[in-house]
């Protein structure tokens, strides 16, 4: 990794296709480890929600399903896709990983990872912990599960990034 930005890490569609991060340059991100069966899975339609209040602006979330916490996603490919479509998730899912261990994915581990990132290091302590990405691919911020996406603490912090050098 040349710089501290998430614009080097590739990562999977639901459908297989390998895509790279540097397609949201310029964009907002909010990266979430999610799963169907949590608790905290009613944070699926809030984050739809804070992806419509943004709408038109360059912003995007990034769902990252994960079973790395109490088996609670089961769902893989084709039944996560389905999932998805019944939740009507207006945002994209990747394809299931890890977020957390020796296993976790490089996106992840670079999160966790201070030296890597230049700011952060936060690993996920269960799903939808939330990490904040400039227009720049830098992370700047993240958010226990137990924070709404709704929340007038995410939502002031992505609207600072969005106006910022305007």
């Amino acid at each position: 990794m040349i710089d501290n930005s998430i614009y080097g890490f590739n990562v999977q569609t639901l459908d297989g296709e390998e895509i790279s991060l540097s397609e949201y340059k310029d964009k907002v991100l909010l990266i979430v480890n999610t799963a169907s069966q949590c608790g905290f899975t009613p944070q699926i339609k809030e984050l739809a929600d804070l992806k419509k209040e943004f709408a038109g602006k360059d912003f995007e979330i990034l769902a990252f399903p994960s079973n790395d916490f109490g088996g609670q996603e089961p769902l893989d490919g084709k039944e996560l896709a389905s999932f998805c479509e019944t939740q009507k998730i207006n945002y994209p899912v990747f394809e299931k990983i890890r977020v957390r261990g020796p296993y976790a994915h490089p996106l992840f581990k670079f999160f966790a990872d201070k030296k890597l990132n230049g700011k952060l290091k936060s690993i996920p302590r269960w799903n939808f912990h939330k990490y904040l990405i400039d227009k720049s691919g830098i992370a700047t911020d993240f958010f226990y599960p137990f924070i709404k996406p709704t929340s007038s603490k995410i939502r002031k912090r992505i609207m600072r990034l969005l106006t910022a050098g305007k």
